[in-house]
């Protein structure tokens, strides 16, 4: 009892030992062990595909798995311990031995996910700016968590990403603006059932939501949020996603910067969602067929000293992972 005891105190120290994510076990993905888990946590340690000097959100997932354990064990909530509802391993990072090669980056993020997807493990992943989940998504659209089916997203955010004046940004092709677009173009994800949520970005034109509409994303603005209220919006985001395959992305930025600040690109110009409002929206599709989820666009040189966007995007993180644990062995 008294090492028990032991261990859980010294798991909680997050300055002490290997800093995995949550304290997961580290399996990469060709081995036994990470095939038989049922999620996997994963860092995207990019930033090449925002293409300002808002660069150091390559250093997100380092400050998350630092912080990450001093996070909860258990959902009081949903009333379950994922640590033991689910196997939950941490795949590592995905590597970048040409980093300020977005494209060549995005593709080796496809290629790492392709392997995930293929031992039907789901991952929840920390970046890295939003680029990333182009080059996710076009390992999981049509594949094999998604059962052959285009993904929907539940996309959180304070921007549309969907950037189609332009084919680069900033010289990036696949960036952090376009992969809303691309992966509709391509197939892997059918924007007609898919929410962008609290859309508050900094507009330099009057059509700047256009693109999604084109498209046939379901946007709902920060303002309508504010005038429909929660529980209207909630509806919609069951009724868009009922019986899909759903896929979570989560921009920091959504929030208000009083609530997380160390973000790129970041939007002080409206009040952003609090904590609450963001985890009541996320939970919106609980209980559905969740393949995988991820947190990007820290930038934890810009944090405070306690280190709180990096334990916000924890914690987000751990309602994704929480809400697939819950049903995946159901």
């Amino acid at each position: 009892m008294a090492d028990t005891h032991d261990k859980s105190m010294m798991d909680n120290l997050y300055w002490w030992g290997v800093p995995t994510l949550f304290r997961a076990p580290f399996h990469e993905p060709d081995t036994s062990d990470f095939r038989s888990a049922d999620i996997a946590l994963v860092g995207v340690p990019h930033s090449a595909g925002n293409g300002t000097t808002e660069r150091d959100q390559h250093l997100g997932p380092r400050a998350v798995r630092n912080v990450s354990a001093l996070q909860r064990r258990a959902h009081i909530d949903f009333q379950i311990d994922p640590w033991t509802s689910a196997k939950i391993v941490d795949a590592g990072d995905v590597p970048f031995p040409r980093a300020n090669d977005n494209e060549d980056c995005i593709q080796r993020i496809t290629d790492f996910y392709k392997d995930i997807d293929k031992a039907g493990v789901r991952p929840v992943s920390i970046g890295g700016d939003h680029s990333i989940t182009g080059g996710i998504v076009q390992a999981l659209g049509n594949g094999n968590l998604a059962g052959g089916e285009p993904v929907s997203f539940l996309h959180l955010d304070a921007h549309t990403d969907v950037f189609t004046t332009v084919d680069h940004f900033l010289g990036a092709q696949k960036s952090a603006a376009h992969w809303g677009a691309y992966l509709a173009d391509q197939g892997q994800v059918d924007p007609t059932r898919s929410m962008q949520i609290g859309l508050r970005g900094h507009p330099r034109t009057l059509d700047w939501l256009q693109p999604s509409y084109d498209y046939g994303y379901n946007v709902v603005t920060m303002q309508d949020y504010r005038r429909r209220g929660s529980a209207d919006v909630l509806a919609e985001i069951q009724d868009v996603l009922a019986g899909r395959p759903v896929y979570i992305t989560f921009d920091l930025d959504c929030l208000d910067p009083s609530v997380a600040p160390a973000v790129s690109n970041i939007e002080p110009g409206v009040t952003g969602f609090s904590m609450d409002e963001a985890v009541e929206l996320i939970r919106g599709v609980r209980g559905m067929n969740i393949i995988g989820g991820d947190v990007v666009c820290m930038m934890p040189t810009k944090d405070t000293p306690n280190q709180i966007t990096a334990m916000v995007g924890a914690a987000i993180m751990f309602e994704m992972l929480s809400m697939i644990a819950e049903t995946v062995n159901a």
